[in-house]
């Protein structure tokens, strides 16, 4: 291991020491981090930014779109409870570095990413570092993924105003979907969904955070003031 992701995961440690209060845990699961020591971050980076790819900040892929700081990383990964049989949701492929994570924690990935280019990038990535657990497509995130649904756990990787009614309902009893809630411009809450067996769901709020936002066409429709 090269001290810049030795660095990385002390700062990931720091971090979580610091928000303990808000995150409820004073450390993270060490299936977690080791698989953010054995994702090559700098990999999920456009080449002219990857001196800043163990540091413990996002980062711009293109499109206006970001990776996360490893911490927020870490965190959602570990908010998710994965275990080795899951299937898991992801809205928002990005550059693939979360759902490269993943991969390693879990059975299935499925990754969908609105943006068509960086959807096409992720999945030419994945393949050529050879995670064979994941596949990425192209399409609104809002809706999910039906066809593979119901999911152990979802993870968002944008911001919705509210959380979406198709994941709610694509989220299997037992399982929980981390999401970052809030406005683009204004505060927004990481938070965790847990549905129980009877389908009934509890919403955590732990801490604020800034993610892009969730686009798509059910974006234009609460612009406008539709119902969804």
């Amino acid at each position: 291991m090269n001290e810049e992701m030795a660095q990385m995961l002390r700062d990931i440690r720091q971090e979580v020491e610091f928000t303990k209060g808000w995150i409820g845990r004073d450390r993270l699961d060490a299936r977690v981090m080791a698989a953010m020591k054995n994702v090559p971050r700098h990999q999920f980076i456009p080449e002219e930014s990857r001196y800043a790819a163990y540091v413990n900040g996002p980062v711009a892929i293109g499109h206006g779109q970001t990776i996360s700081q490893p911490y927020i990383v870490a965190l959602m990964t570990d908010l998710l409870k994965p275990s080795a049989d899951d299937v898991i949701l992801e809205v928002g492929t990005g550059s693939g570095y979360q759902a490269a994570v993943l991969s390693h924690l879990v059975k299935k990935v499925y990754s969908i990413e609105i943006v068509a280019a960086l959807a096409q990038e992720a999945a030419e990535r994945l393949k050529r570092l050879h995670y064979a657990n994941i596949e990425v497509r192209s399409g609104d995130g809002y809706l999910g993924w039906r066809e593979h649904a119901p999911f152990e756990g979802i993870i968002v990787t944008a911001a919705a105003p509210t959380i979406p009614p198709p994941l709610i309902e694509q989220l299997k009893p037992g399982g929980n979907m981390v999401i970052p809630v809030g406005s683009p411009f204004g505060r927004q809450v990481l938070s965790v969904v847990s549905k129980d067996d009877s389908g009934h769901t509890v919403t955590n709020k732990l801490i604020s955070v800034a993610f892009v936002p969730l686009t798509g066409n059910h974006q234009r429709r609460i612009d406008n003031g539709d119902e969804l």
